[in-house]
């Protein structure tokens, strides 16, 4: 029961690390098959947790699994890319580095808060991954990405403050909370509807 989301999260951590390689190893028809990885992946990330959820698996139970296969696909989509399109990473150096500064600090206040990863999985979250696909995918069929980077950049920072303001508003460390309404909800103990 459980097997099927489990197949689409361990499929993450092979899809991405293969990207990388076939990055390193410069493919002739790179863009396309790289294309096909990012889409195959981001997709299995939507798939594992509705297939959790109609075969109503604790969340609690996949959510530690599917926020590392998140970060190792991701990592291995940045690193791949970079490799690939390194102009695009040098003009807009300053703001990734901001957001990567922002998201590792989300880390911190998380571990020395709860000893745990993040795993809150906002509304926020599904659409700044939203957001990061289709800069990946424009970066990599043209090289660059102007508007949907910019619109990419200022989610990501709304969606960092928020998973902060999350943490520090829990009292223990707690997976799949929505929004800062949802974690203020949960604090007082009220039912979330």
């Amino acid at each position: 029961m459980i097997k099927l989301p489990k197949i689409l999260i361990y499929s993450r951590f092979v899809v991405g690390p293969l990207l990388f390689l076939l990055s390193i190893i410069h493919i002739s028809n790179y863009k396309s098959v790289a294309v096909g990885l990012v889409v195959f992946g981001f997709l299995s990330d939507i798939l594992d947790g509705m297939t959790a959820r109609y075969l109503r698996i604790p969340p609690e139970k996949l959510a530690k699994l599917d926020s590392t296969a998140d970060e190792v696909f991701w990592l291995s989509v940045t690193a791949a890319t970079f490799i690939q399109c390194k102009s695009f990473f040098v003009s807009n150096s300053i703001q990734l580095i901001t957001l990567l500064g922002i998201e590792c600090l989300t880390y911190i206040i998380c571990f020395a808060k709860f000893r745990k990863g993040v795993a809150v999985h906002s509304i926020g979250s599904k659409v700044w991954t939203l957001a990061i696909f289709a800069t990946f995918i424009q970066v990599i069929l043209t090289g660059d990405s102007l508007v949907i980077f910019q619109i990419c950049f200022y989610i990501g920072m709304i969606r960092c403050i928020e998973v902060i303001g999350i943490i520090l508003i829990l009292k223990t460390w707690t997976n799949d909370v929505r929004s800062l309404y949802h974690a203020i909800s949960i604090r007082k103990s009220e039912a979330i509807k």
